[in-house]
């Protein structure tokens, strides 16, 4: 494996630009869909939410690239992207036709899960603003030439939306590699998305080839098995602690599959209930493995979003140079936070992320 090479933040505008969906959450908070009265809504969507961490927690300069359908619920999801500071200079907006039968935008309801009762996501996302995007639609030497990203992230979310996205995704990937970005892909695998879509023999098919073109790679087990056919021996869904030996085999298998790339990480959760797992993250990089401290018992508010806050800590720590086994604790840590928080993306800070990192007490601070 190779390292990855970073271009300085004096040669771009961007430190980071994500190309995904942004969905309204509706959030039912302690009840549930199907009988609750009242929603808080959130946005949320698994690229989006690592360029908004790493804008909101770790003050990154990044850029969104999606499509929203021009009317009110596409408007309060540019007004809940506002509060993140995620710049939408290259948000594409479509006409709408009044009642959604050409373009519309997407909806997740989803519910938190408490003890036994795993959480439970109902997305109504179909003929998406997003979805319809195709090459051509997006000026990507704009991004990656004329103003400059450090590093560019989308993922097996956006790329399983449609026919045309994969190739959207793939047209990003070359130019921002013309360019010298550095480029991170995050499996993401969701059954739901792909079982109208050919199902895990084409999320395979699709994935496989995105990934063999990309310098990260980010997943969790399910990920790196539904997605690429890679599983993790000997794990069990009911082992009381995590075999971290097996992930490290896992990632070397990875590794040597894709030779493209510098870069593999996932997260180590050993799910107790719905409100309390063992936490932790492992990455692999340069022929050399490295795990995060490992926490038992986490508790947790909602855990949705915990894979992505990963992400943005991880990737933080490559954008500051400060090597592979900070920027996995520095993930770790700040994935585990935005667990402790309702909505889909991360309400912690740089400053509650070190203290973690550093196993600091949890009193109150006043």
């Amino acid at each position: 494996m190779a390292t990855l090479k970073i271009k300085p933040k004096s040669a771009c505008r961007w430190d980071f630009v994500s190309l995904g969906e942004v969905m309204l959450r509706l959030d039912p908070g302690d009840g549930r869909v199907a009988t609750t009265r009242t929603f808080r809504v959130w946005e949320g969507g698994g690229e989006y939410n690592v360029a908004r961490g790493l804008r909101r927690c770790f003050g990154m300069d990044t850029a969104l690239v999606t499509a929203l359908a021009d009317n009110p619920v596409g408007r309060l999801i540019q007004d809940l992207i506002y509060q993140g500071g995620v710049d939408q200079s290259r948000v594409k907006w479509v006409s709408y036709d009044g009642v959604g039968r050409a373009v519309r935008n997407g909806l997740n309801f989803t519910e938190r899960g408490f003890g036994l009762r795993a959480p439970v996501g109902c997305s109504d996302r179909g003929h998406t603003a997003v979805s319809q995007l195709k090459p051509g639609d997006v000026d990507w030497e704009a991004v990656f030439a004329r103003e400059g990203a450090r590093w560019f992230h989308t993922g097996g979310i956006f790329a399983a939306l449609s026919e045309s996205t994969p190739l959207v995704a793939r047209e990003a990937i070359q130019t921002a590699k013309e360019h010298g970005t550095a480029i991170s892909y995050d499996l993401n695998y969701r059954e739901s998305l792909w079982k109208s879509f050919g199902g895990r023999k084409r999320a395979m098919e699709v994935n496989r080839e995105l990934v063999s073109q990309v310098d990260a790679l980010v997943g969790n087990e399910e990920d790196f098995t539904a997605a690429l056919g890679f599983e993790v021996e000997g794990l069990d869904e009911n082992i009381s602690r995590l075999d971290v030996q097996s992930y490290r085999r896992m990632m070397e298998r990875v590794a040597k599959t894709f030779p493209n790339l510098k870069l593999v990480a996932t997260t180590l959760r050993n799910a107790k209930s719905a409100t309390r797992n063992d936490w932790g993250a492992a990455c692999y990089y340069d022929g050399q493995f490295y795990c995060s401290t490992m926490r038992e018992d986490v508790e947790i508010y909602d855990r949705i979003g915990g894979g992505d806050s990963f992400a943005s800590g991880l990737i933080y720590g490559f954008l500051m140079d400060r090597g592979p086994q900070w920027a996995v604790e520095c993930g770790a840590a700040h994935g585990a936070l935005a667990m402790t928080t309702p909505g889909d993306t991360t309400m912690a800070t740089l400053a509650e992320v070190e203290k973690v990192m550093k196993g600091m007490s949890v009193r109150a601070a006043r």
